[in-house]
């Protein structure tokens, strides 16, 4: 039986191996997926032990999305770009990376019938999960962007990274048009709640709300006009207290279920079974 890992640390809360497995069954692939902790120190042997003919390949989360890069053969093109992988898979004897959190985030947002064009958009954080988010939602034409990270350097550096990624000599985006308002804010700088309050989307892309009354933004000033988008796949503090506010709501799950699906098939040359994947999710609450 062969294998595919989920590489982070920490991985218990995950709900990657029940959704793949589930997939896996349907189709009667022989492999297994299972969740592995991994630490910095341990994260080059666990990637090289990947090229072992038993692995299919693998998924990249929190903190190593980023850190995995230099481990791997290639990377796809929007990978490259984003600067941030999610998936591991095997082209004959290369490891080549891949980000499918970018689509899976639109194919999400698209579900839910959220227009992105011309909107404005606050992101909480400057991981990989956040740089996928930006290029995805800047190359979708949202107005404005603006990231808000506990390291403000940070911010600065993925928006840097963004506006190189997404422009051409002329200072224009692929459709020929400008780029979005791009500002970068210290998640403690009173300046945030005032884009929080006019922005269209608040996006989550930290990991702060795994754990019960943990938020990166305590009574975050949003009102209805907003929809609050936590990766978070589960009830947070975060869309409980904007929900109180009137603001509209939306946990991770789906996105979770979209990238899951893109990775499925490029391990295994298969189309993903979505209705296998998303019934596996909804059984666990």
């Amino acid at each position: 039986m062969q294998r595919i890992i989920l590489i982070g640390d920490p991985v218990a809360h995950s709900r990657s191996p029940r959704m793949q497995n589930a997939a896996l069954q349907h189709l009667g692939i022989a492999a297994r997926y299972e969740a592995v902790r991994t630490t910095a120190a341990e994260l080059p042997a666990r990637v090289a032990a990947l090229r072992d003919p038993e692995y299919l390949g693998a998924n990249v989360t929190l903190p190593h999305k980023q850190a995995v890069i230099p481990l791997l053969d290639r990377l796809e093109e929007q990978a490259a770009l984003i600067g941030a992988v999610n998936t591991i898979y095997k082209d004959a004897d290369a490891l080549v990376g891949a980000n499918t959190d970018a689509p899976a985030l639109l194919a999400d947002l698209a579900d839910a019938g959220v227009e992105l064009a011309g909107r404005s958009v606050v992101i909480l954080g400057a991981s990989g999960a956040a740089r996928a988010a930006a290029f995805a939602l800047a190359e979708a034409g949202v107005s404005s962007l603006v990231i808000a990270n506990r390291t403000v350097e940070r911010a600065e550096e993925l928006l840097a990274d963004l506006l190189i990624g997404i422009t051409d000599e002329q200072g224009l985006t692929a459709s020929g048009e400008p780029p979005p308002t791009l500002i970068a804010l210290d998640l403690r700088d009173p300046d945030l709640r005032e884009h929080l309050a006019a922005c269209d989307l608040l996006i989550n892309a930290t990991a702060l709300g795994w754990r019960d009354g943990e938020t990166p933004l305590p009574d975050p000033p949003v009102g209805p006009h907003t929809l609050v988008y936590d990766m978070v796949y589960r009830p947070t503090r975060l869309l409980r207290e904007a929900a109180a506010r009137g603001a509209a709501t939306r946990d991770g799950l789906g996105m979770l279920l979209h990238q899951g699906a893109l990775a499925f098939t490029r391990w295994t040359g298969r189309p993903a079974p979505l209705a296998v994947m998303r019934a596996a999710l909804q059984e666990m609450g």
